[in-house]
């Protein structure tokens, strides 16, 4: 397969061009200083900015600080601090592209509206979003195609000791419990909230528990997650996702989707913290058994 992007320029370098130039580079430097703004009053609503404004904050993806299922975060700076952009994954295969397409962009409109009803200091805070289109000309099987292609991205505050999977494998910290205690005390004040809004995160693991500056955690990674109606208790859905091993019987069993589907989650990483050990999960496609977990819960609370 073969991709062209297509480029609209102009050769004129002239003063009407360093003119335009001037304007989107105040324009750029505008966005920024609002961003600065919501950054620094915690009860500012997320705002929409622009892919320069992102490109400045990230001085054009300069520094990768994380990997996962739905994209890749950079590391971004303001002058009052420091920022995480997460820009989610497009697919390439044009063959896929369609199929894919719709749910990706519903995927990113579900994390856009959870987060913008957020704010708790046990969730990551959401600063900004961004979508920048553009055009591509895709050959697959000898015929080209006009695809418009979106990339999306997502501001958040930056949470300096990274995540609890890390945090799990590092034994230069001994798993302190008084540390541990706090962060699963925080986690369950941040889930406590999230499902009073109705919101069911519904990936809910160590990777997705940010720590802050002071070991605080911070709920994060919204992109699979649900919003309901105070009159529905539970759903059963067709679409299955997450991390076996942290995810419900009933949900992979029967698609069943309720608070409880967080609650166990929760359940594991608990489990994890209080045996203080981060070793792989057995990931199978059934019904899954904790039972080696279990057992070194019962160890380690005897």
């Amino acid at each position: 397969m073969r991709i062209v992007r297509l480029v609209w320029g102009c050769a004129d370098v002239g003063p009407s061009a360093l003119m335009l130039g001037e304007f989107e580079m105040g324009d750029q430097i505008s966005e920024v200083e609002e961003l600065e703004r919501i950054f620094a009053d915690t009860r500012a609503e997320p705002i929409k900015i622009s892919y320069a404004a992102i490109k400045y904050v990230t001085k054009n993806f300069a520094e990768v600080i994380g990997r996962g299922g739905f994209g890749v975060v950079y590391l971004g700076g303001l002058r009052n601090g420091m920022v995480a952009v997460k820009k989610l994954f497009a697919t390439m295969d044009l063959s896929e592209l369609f199929a894919t397409m719709e749910l990706s962009h519903k995927q990113f409109l579900d994390e856009v509206i959870s987060l913008a009803k957020l704010n708790h200091k046990n969730v990551v805070r959401f600063l900004a979003y961004c979508v920048e289109t553009t055009l591509e000309v895709r050959e697959a099987e000898g015929k080209l195609a006009d695809i418009e292609v979106q990339q999306r991205f997502l501001c958040f505050e930056y949470a300096p000791n990274g995540n609890l999977h890390h945090y799990l494998q590092e034994k230069t910290h001994a798993h302190e419990w008084s540390v541990c205690y706090e962060i699963i005390k925080g986690i369950c004040h941040g889930l406590c909230y999230i499902h009073d809004k109705r919101i069911f995160h519904l990936d809910l693991k160590p990777a997705n528990v940010l720590l802050g500056a002071n070991m605080e955690p911070k709920i994060s990674d919204f992109g699979l997650s649900r919003v309901f109606n105070e009159n529905v208790a539970t759903v059963v859905t067709k679409n299955i996702a997450g991390r076996l091993g942290y995810m419900a019987p009933e949900l992979i069993d029967q698609g069943k989707v309720s608070l409880k589907t967080d609650i166990f989650s929760l359940g594991i990483i608990m489990i994890r913290l209080l045996v203080r050990h981060n070793d792989t999960i057995i990931e199978n496609k059934g019904t899954y058994s904790c039972s080696h977990d279990c057992d070194m819960f019962n160890f380690a609370v005897a």
